[in-house]
């Protein structure tokens, strides 16, 4: 009986996903473990190559520093080796700001929407695509979030920017799925990401921020979330899948809700904070 209901468990939950389209894919789900194994493995090995390609031109730089300190004092020569490894790190970060787009652009990584299990033909675009991004996010964007060069990434990642986009963040996923209006600003430590997860299934859905709105500080936005223009998420709320946001309506919360013009107002007067109906309120 035990294993019965396994089975129907297993049954129930592959059948969310899309048809198999190939031999290939019918084997990466019956192997699904293994094949995930080799995956991450494969990851890894590419990884390893856009790596080496961005520390190539840093070590070399970093040896010409070696023979330049050669001949100097040994409390100068250390001071010119220190600076010399630290220019070297921004020449390597910035050969892998263009190495990493180079490889999205070459790989499938063309993400499109999705919803079925995790391993799956269906699921690689995407696992490659973050995977890359993810070289770069957790090693040298933070040094370049809030600057062009970071802008220029995400642009060539896939990220859909308007003009003037502020972000103060690097906590982002599936850039190839976002797309963001003109002005829009995401405050520190925003997390975005266009996809989200539960009961062994993924789902791959867009988000769109409309121009000019606002994503408070340490703010959530998950997959399949619209945000219309004019828009306010407060901070540290969490905007959940589904959610639409409608042009110039303020949300927050976990999970975030409509707050009307007069509960901000009742809560602005509570705290302190001055308001139209009245000025004269100070913060003490």
């Amino acid at each position: 009986m035990g294993n019965r209901c396994k089975q129907v468990s297993f049954s129930e939950d592959d059948s969310k996903n899309p048809p198999a389209q190939s031999f290939l894919d019918r084997l990466t789900r019956r192997y699904s473990r293994p094949a995930y194994g080799i995956a991450v493995m494969l990851i890894y090995l590419l990884a390893s190559t856009a790596l080496g390609l961005a520390l190539a031109p840093a070590l070399c730089l970093f040896n010409q520093f070696i023979v330049w300190s050669q001949n100097l004092p040994q409390s100068l020569s250390w001071v010119v080796l220190g600076f010399g490894l630290a220019v070297s790190f921004f020449v390597f970060g910035f050969v892998l700001l263009i190495i990493v787009p180079i490889y999205n652009l070459l790989l499938p990584t063309r993400v499109r929407p999705f919803k079925g299990g995790y391993y799956s033909l269906q699921a690689v675009p995407w696992f490659l695509h973050n995977g890359l991004f993810y070289l770069v996010r957790f090693t040298f964007l933070p040094f370049v979030t809030l600057t062009p060069f970071g802008i220029w990434f995400l642009k060539a990642m896939g990220m859909k920017l308007g003009r003037h986009a502020f972000i103060n963040t690097e906590y982002i996923s599936d850039p190839r799925l976002i797309t963001l209006g003109d002005d829009v600003a995401l405050g520190g430590s925003v997390r975005i990401f266009a996809h989200y997860g539960g009961h062994g299934n993924l789902v791959v859905e867009p988000v769109v921020i409309g121009h000019r709105a606002t994503i408070g500080l340490a703010a959530t936005v998950m997959g399949d979330v619209h945000v219309a223009a004019d828009a306010t998420i407060l901070a540290h709320s969490v905007l959940m899948p589904g959610s639409r946001v409608g042009e110039g309506e303020t949300w927050g919360g976990v999970p975030a809700r409509r707050i009307s013009r007069e509960e901000m107002e009742l809560f602005k007067k509570e705290i302190g904070i001055p308001t139209k109906n009245n000025p004269e309120s100070e913060i003490n």
